[in-house]
């Protein structure tokens, strides 16, 4: 594989049949049509390090910078158009309750977001912040800053 096959690869530009594949998959009626492209995404998932959840529900293809690199998305969660995701970002259940995202958010590298939260428009969640609360329209939201908890003498 030539370098510039990979670099593309790596931003996610290989991704583009995984996204027919859903929408194929999100407008058949045919049982077995939804198996195999259910088992195909998976396996491209999987095969970019990523999950994407059968159930999962997109308004419009999501911007994924990095491709689905540590990305999981759950099957319950919804996805608002124009997000961008980045890279290790967790989109989790809780009881099978899952985020639902406005449109237009920037999910910043290694968020966590899980439970029946609601993510207005426009937020911009900052990278490895953990958020388990509804956040609203136009919002930023961002990490603790790091603190020692506890500190050992050395002897």
């Amino acid at each position: 594989m030539g370098k510039d096959r990979l670099v593309a690869r790596s931003r996610g530009d290989g991704l583009g049949w995984f996204w027919r594949l859903y929408r194929l998959r999100r407008n058949t009626k045919h049982r077995l049509v939804r198996s195999l492209c259910t088992y195909l995404m998976c396996r491209s998932a999987h095969r970019h390090g990523g999950y994407v959840g059968p159930g999962a529900e997109f308004a419009s293809q999501p911007v994924l910078p990095h491709g689905l690199h540590g990305v999981f998305i759950s099957r319950y969660a919804v996805v608002g158009a124009g997000c961008k995701i980045y890279q290790n970002v967790t989109i989790g259940e809780v009881d099978g309750k899952a985020p639902v995202i406005g449109p237009d958010c920037l999910i910043g590298a290694g968020a966590v977001l899980v439970g029946d939260i609601r993510v207005g428009q426009g937020v911009r969640v900052g990278a490895g912040a953990v958020v388990c609360r509804d956040i609203p329209d136009g919002s930023t939201v961002v990490a603790p800053p790091p603190r020692i908890l506890e500190r050992k003498q050395r002897v």
